[in-house]
């Protein structure tokens, strides 16, 4: 029997997820959308490139959330995007709402589900996301650190004119402005990074990362990144699906690691069917430290404004 993975949002990012899981053959893919025929069309349209792509996944698109029972996965991607001069944490009380109402649906039809919360500012998400779904914290986790990682990783390559895949790094904290790239334990080849390139310039080249999003929602104007976003998750779903143990860099509820309690923030895990299984404690060097241990504080402040909100 296929896997079942369940996309909540069909807009560029929900969609293009279902499209890449589908794709790969290994699951059956629900779309959800509040938009009546969206999902529908879209699904229909991803559905129909079956013969051509060899596989027969199966994807449908819905407005009724009794649709997405017993999946196995649930990617929460709804919620308003980012505009041009909007940071992430501009769109928290919006999407708390979003987010808290979805997740009483999801984790309702699958209570035995991994979430994977993709909403903006997703630190924040995931944690509304915990306490909405009452999961145990391995199965909320947020996807945030994998696509800050790919940016930092394709931006590290470009510059000294080699593979992808010879830059091994992490970016670890918040999904923002206080996101932390690991520089010391970053490698090429497996020669250190700070050998190769000259400070400065490094420099530079992680404020690039941290302004990744927002550099592609200036191009865009009317939206934000998607294909490395949905890229991103896609990696994350079939570590789930797969149960692969991949150590990744998501976002992770925290229970004293890195000296940061009770708080959603990105740090390198293994996951697998079950979510969660470890949070995996790099040796991080003062400062690092000091950066992530600041950019918890940065999501505790969004946790605080959506704790006084006022209630529905």
């Amino acid at each position: 029997m296929k896997n079942k993975v369940t996309v909540i949002g069909s807009g560029n990012v929900g969609a293009t997820t279902a499209q890449r899981i589908f794709d790969k053959g290994y699951a059956d893919v629900v779309l959800v959308d509040i938009v009546e025929g969206l999902p529908q069309g879209k699904a229909l349209d991803i559905l129909e490139s079956g013969p051509i792509l060899k596989t027969d996944s199966n994807i449908i698109g819905t407005n009724q959330y009794e649709d997405t029972a017993n999946s196995d996965v649930v990617v929460v991607t709804s919620g308003i995007p980012r505009k041009p001069g909007m940071s992430r944490d501009d769109l928290l009380l919006t999407n708390m709402n979003i987010v808290s109402s979805v997740v009483s649906e999801t984790s309702k039809y699958s209570p035995h589900s991994v979430h994977v919360i993709v909403t903006n500012p997703l630190d924040a998400m995931a944690q509304q996301a915990l306490k909405i779904s009452d999961f145990p914290k391995s199965r909320v986790v947020g996807m945030a650190g994998i696509l800050d990682t790919s940016r930092y990783r394709t931006f590290l390559a470009q510059e000294l004119n080699v593979s992808v895949e010879s830059v091994s790094a992490y970016v670890l904290g918040g999904h923002g402005d206080t996101m932390v790239p690991v520089v010391k334990s970053t490698t090429v080849g497996g020669t250190p990074v700070d050998k190769l390139i000259p400070p400065n310039r490094l420099k530079e080249i992680v404020q690039r990362a941290r302004d990744g999003g927002a550099e592609i929602v200036n191009y865009l104007k009317t939206g934000s990144a998607y294909y490395a976003p949905s890229a991103s998750i896609t990696q994350m779903v079939e570590s789930i699906v797969f149960d692969k143990n991949e150590i990744l860099p998501c976002t992770a509820y925290l229970e004293g690691e890195y000296g940061i309690n009770g708080v959603y923030v990105g740090v390198p895990v293994k996951l697998g069917a079950a979510g969660i299984n470890e949070v995996i404690e790099l040796d991080l060097d003062p400062n690092e430290l000091s950066a992530l241990q600041q950019s918890a504080k940065s999501v505790e402040e969004l946790i605080k404004i959506m704790e006084n909100a006022p209630k529905h």
